[in-house]
């Protein structure tokens, strides 16, 4: 029954200073964690693990990174102690198959996957394992992992992905609350617009994203965008498709979250 699916979530995540930070993405995070069913692990996919390949997060203990510079010392010193889950790690390589999925102990939770998870789950008390994103493949390869990976939600496994669909970091407008650019929010609203779409995966307009007005300024590159079709993959049927909150800050930041199931 579709009832018994456990959420999949992609969020902006923005800034690493919303870990310090409370704002309107912040607090809907944190409503999120509070008002969800509470998994028995998650999945995290982040834009920050960019590989060749697939890999997940095979240890008992993954270290905390901090992979980011320039920010406060208070940044640096905090630290995301979840567990990790080596059988879910192996799980998550037999669903995915016959795609090899590495069984990394090197890495660990990088800013894009505890930075929210913190928010949402400040106890840390909620195994977690990260699957990276592989930048050799096209977007349909991410989507279909996806698809994959919507078997493990009816075990009560959430998949919280994470990155910004409209990411121009060139372009940011750091002083003051600056308007979005017109392409950023062209883009923004054309991935609004499609959440919804049923179909096939090859026609998916969100899969076929560089097709659309601004994508390019909004994705020079594309590893911000690829985690929200983990998310749109692990759709089952005609579940409901929300935003839980959206916005475009610094002119070409795209904060928008968006929510599979109930």
């Amino acid at each position: 029954m579709k009832s018994s699916l456990m959420p999949a979530l992609f969020l902006g995540h923005g800034s690493p200073m919303n870990v310090l930070e409370e704002n309107t993405y912040t607090e809907t995070w944190r409503r999120l964690g509070k008002a969800l069913p509470r998994p028995k692990a998650i999945i995290a996919v982040s834009a920050h693990w960019y590989t060749r390949g697939t890999a997940v997060t095979a240890m008992a203990q993954p270290r905390t990174i901090h992979d980011f510079g320039n920010f406060p010392q208070a940044l640096f010193d905090t630290h995301y102690r979840a567990p990790g889950s080596p059988e879910l790690a192996a799980q998550i390589a037999d669903v995915l198959a016959p795609v090899t999925v590495v069984q990394d102990q090197e890495w660990g939770f990088d800013h894009g996957a505890w930075g929210v998870l913190i928010k949402m789950y400040p106890d840390a008390d909620i195994p977690v394992v990260q699957l990276s994103v592989d930048g050799t493949q096209p977007p349909l390869f991410h989507y279909q992992l996806g698809q994959k990976l919507a078997a493990l939600r009816e075990q009560g496994i959430m998949i919280v992905a994470s990155g910004n669909v409209v990411h121009n970091l060139r372009l940011v407008r750091w002083q003051g609350e600056a308007d979005p650019y017109p392409w950023a929010t062209a883009f923004n609203d054309t991935v609004k617009a499609n959440l919804d779409w049923q179909g096939p995966a090859e026609q998916h307009p969100l899969v076929n994203f560089m097709q659309h007005e601004g994508a390019a300024e909004s994705n020079p590159t594309a590893e911000h965008y690829l985690p929200l079709l983990y998310v749109l993959g692990a759709r089952v049927g005609d579940e409901p498709v929300t935003v839980p909150v959206d916005g475009i800050v610094m002119g070409s930041l795209s904060m928008l979250s968006v929510q599979v199931g109930a």
